[in-house]
């Protein structure tokens, strides 16, 4: 009932006379406190949208819409393609052993793409990633690239699984050497159920020494089963090796492409998933992906 009415209801629901006729003080003084009203329940809104958008920013940094919690979309790096090699020499003449072919076949090798020198260099000092493992992970992409157009993946999601698993080879003792074989091999913990996966050996121990459980290998840590299925072969020297990290960066991009295009933030996050069953894992892989995406430009 409003406050000017001629009569009100009592306590127990009788009628009481009527109110004496309103001053104009009166009147200002409670619209005034209307006034006064109105701005605090405003107040205490806004107050809430702010605390939430608070709450929400602690949890995902980011914001709502965070653009880290998915990958990036950096530009395939520059290659260059060595000459084809010369012509055998004309019979008769002595042929110099260091030059025969080193395919285990005997059969010549196809000459190899090369990343753009000047781009390892400009993209090694604006990020930090080894020039080595960075070859690898900017062919790998070129090679999904022509592979596998739909995909999406680019060098920078590649080079953010090498950092987290691995700091590009170089965890503990290990790192790569000239041909990108990590040196010593890189052997995760026993995968024995004791705070990991559960995962029984797989290989007889061939990859990661142990003929009781299974571990991760190598630079980009591949477990034995998963090796055994996607392992590549990628710098064309006869052995998919984990511990190489040609070989390891191709196989972890033919691997994260076969669960769909990445193009779109929930494709992203689905193949990153698929690689690790963790959604902190993912959002971590986003975060180091565009620092390194964005680093280049």
């Amino acid at each position: 009932m409003s406050w000017d009415d001629d009569s009100d209801a009592d306590e127990y629901g009788g009628r009481h006379p009527g109110r004496a006729p309103v001053s104009k003080w009166r009147l200002a003084r409670r619209a005034a406190a209307t006034v006064g009203l109105v701005a605090g329940v405003v107040a205490l809104v806004i107050g809430a949208v702010v605390a939430v958008n608070l709450v929400g920013t602690a949890t995902n940094p980011g914001g709502f819409a965070a653009p880290n919690a998915y990958g990036p979309r950096a530009v395939l790096p520059p290659v260059t393609t060595p000459p084809e090699p010369e012509p055998d020499a004309p019979a008769g003449d002595a042929a110099d052993p260091l030059e025969e072919p080193s395919g285990l076949s005997g059969a010549e090798l196809a000459p190899m793409p090369s990343v753009d020198p000047e781009w390892l260099e400009r993209v090694n000092e604006a990020t930090g990633i080894p020039e080595r493992a960075l070859s690898a992970y900017a062919l790998a992409h070129v090679v999904i690239a022509e592979e596998d157009a739909e995909c999406g993946l680019d060098w920078a999601t590649i080079a953010a699984i090498g950092a987290v698993e691995s700091k590009h080879g170089s965890h503990g003792a290990s790192k790569l050497d000239s041909n990108g074989n990590a040196q010593p091999p890189i052997i995760g913990p026993a995968l024995d159920g004791e705070g990991v996966a559960t995962i029984t050996d797989t290989d007889d121990g061939e990859l990661d020494g142990d003929t009781t459980w299974d571990r991760a290998v190598g630079p980009m840590q591949f477990i034995p089963s998963t090796w055994a299925k996607w392992g590549t072969d990628a710098n064309a020297d006869g052995v998919a090796d984990p511990n190489q990290i040609d070989d390891a960066a191709l196989t972890t991009a033919r691997y994260l492409c076969e669960s769909g295009p990445m193009t779109s933030p929930e494709g992203w996050r689905a193949a990153v998933f698929s690689y690790n069953h963790d959604n902190d894992y993912v959002d971590q892989i986003a975060t180091v992906a565009r620092e390194f995406a964005e680093s280049v430009g």
